[in-house]
């Protein structure tokens, strides 16, 4: 009997930037296929929907499925300003940063719906905890300055943080902004913590924290997984997978062979894999993520 040799698997991601980008490896079901599980199903009833895709948008902008959130006119308008909004913001502050008028700049392209559909679930006291992609959690509201960010990107002497933090990391308490962290993934730790106070207090408070695809590699966030399990902390816990990390493919954080939402099924946690494209659906995960944190906390 001969022997084979082992061989180590390295990822290899299907396109790199600047080229042509084979998509057919994501599994993208249909507008209005996924369905809408009750509030309080286990993680294992609603485990097949952590590997299809909720989405509620189909090619001729309709809104279609169980997962329609049936939103009222006046809130579609408030989310697509806040979208355009934090849209426009990227595109001035990055020229900005490339003429070296600020030392660094995160955009959050193709990403505003996530934040700025989430921003629109919470209510007053909820604490959300970001990462440098989710300005639009603080574009979306109305008490926020633009020109406070501006300034706490230029560390000038307007700036709220006092030149304490790097550019995009912003903090704001009264908008329920957690002080944004250049550590990896120290904010879902944060979060899930934050969350088992207000439990403990006996308060109706949430708390949101968001992630992206390389930093599920961290051990910060399988310890925040087991802890929001474990004792069941009223929090939402959101990856957003983007295919690239700052520099590596999302394959090497382990999303090749498998969905990011799937971890969360695996630690016990009830979970959704959501179009962040789509704005509704985003809006009807998040009202269905809040809810359940929301009872998790009673």
């Amino acid at each position: 009997m001969s022997a084979v040799s082992l061989q180590l698997h390295v990822p290899e991601p299907s396109g790199r930037p600047g080229h042509a980008t084979d998509f057919s490896y994501l599994h993208l079901s249909r507008p209005g296929e996924v369905r809408r599980p009750p509030i309080e199903t286990s993680p294992l009833e609603a485990a097949d929907i952590a590997y299809a895709l909720v989405r509620v948008l189909d090619d001729a902008g309709r809104a279609v499925g169980p997962w329609d959130p049936h939103v009222e006119p006046a809130l579609l308008v408030r989310g697509l300003r806040a979208m355009l909004k934090t849209r426009a913001f990227d595109a001035r502050m990055l020229l900005a940063q490339r003429q070296k008028r600020i030392t660094f700049y995160m955009q959050c392209l193709g990403e505003e719906a996530i934040a700025c559909a989430h921003a629109l679930v919470l209510e007053p006291g909820d604490m959300c905890f970001p990462t440098y992609r989710q300005q639009g959690l603080l574009l979306a509201r109305d008490d926020i300055p633009m020109v406070e960010l501006i300034c706490q990107l230029m560390s000038n002497e307007r700036d709220p943080m006092k030149g304490r933090q790097l550019p995009v990391m912003y903090s704001y308490k009264r908008a329920g902004f957690f002080s944004i962290s250049g550590n990896l993934a120290t904010q879902f730790v944060q979060a899930v913590g934050w969350a088992m106070a207000s439990a403990i207090k006996g308060d109706t408070r949430i708390a949101s924290a968001w992630i992206g695809d390389g930093a599920t590699a961290e051990s910060d966030f399988h310890t925040a997984l087991t802890f929001a399990h474990v004792y069941r902390a009223p929090v939402i816990l959101n990856v957003v997978n983007n295919q690239w990390a700052i520099s590596t493919f999302q394959a090497i954080a382990g999303g090749e062979a498998t969905t990011f939402a799937a971890r969360g099924v695996g630690a016990g946690i009830a979970s959704l894999r959501v179009d962040g494209n789509d704005f509704l659906a985003v809006i009807a995960a998040s009202r269905w993520a809040a809810e359940r944190a929301r009872r998790r906390g009673r």
